[in-house]
């Protein structure tokens, strides 16, 4: 379920978030249609070429969480937990990006069905309201994996986000009618990615957002 966040959160016609200060490694992207560019879910880069899986290396990670990621490893050649971790913060600060700015065709690229509803009707909500957003994803403090485990073929991770957003909210006259041209907002999110190792496609979605 997406979590309605104080306002500022996912959920909310609110919304919040936009520019990192330090550039996040870029997810991949492939051309369609005419030519344009559209963002889908991070690729997990092959960190090995042969096939021993890759040695898990998170510092600070709980048994149970290491014991997840090494069968998602052994049943996935391509996982590399340090490259997953990079490609979830480029993915996080795209998905917001794509909700503030109201872009479903690229959210439905990046999240699954159940997210991806909920994303757009937060969309609608706002956009009844005639509100628009002007957030900036300030920085990514922390991307720390808290939970990780193999389900049948599905693959899911969750990560902790600790990140500060510049949220502004302005209604159809442009008149600001929440958030701070100054103050940030410390948010705290966890989001579960998933995905299908039977599945030929390399791509993770997002499936759930929560309170973090």
């Amino acid at each position: 379920m997406v979590a309605a966040f104080l306002g500022l959160r996912l959920y909310s016609v609110l919304g919040r978030r936009a520019e990192h200060e330090e550039r996040p490694v870029q997810p991949r992207f492939e051309p369609k249609g005419d030519g344009a560019k559209r963002p889908v879910a991070p690729e997990i880069p092959n960190s090995q070429s042969g096939a021993v899986p890759p040695r898990v290396m998170v510092p600070g990670v709980t048994p149970a969480i290491e014991r997840g990621l090494k069968e998602i490893a052994a049943i996935d050649k391509r996982f590399d937990t340090l490259a997953f971790l990079d490609s979830a913060k480029a993915a996080y600060r795209m998905v917001l990006e794509a909700f503030w700015k109201g872009d479903r065709d690229a959210l439905a690229h990046l999240c699954d069905r159940d997210v991806l509803e909920g994303f757009n009707a937060a969309i609608d909500a706002r956009e009844a309201a005639g509100e628009r957003v002007a957030n900036r994803l300030i920085r990514i403090e922390e991307a720390t994996i808290v939970a990780a485990a193999l389900q049948g073929t599905t693959a899911r991770i969750t990560v902790r986000f600790l990140a500060d957003i510049a949220a502004v909210t302005r209604d159809a006259d442009g008149v600001m009618i929440a958030g701070s041209l100054d103050d940030a907002v410390e948010a705290h999110d966890l989001w579960t990615f998933s995905r299908d190792t039977g599945s030929s496609s390399p791509d993770w979605l997002l499936d759930e957002t929560d309170e973090g």
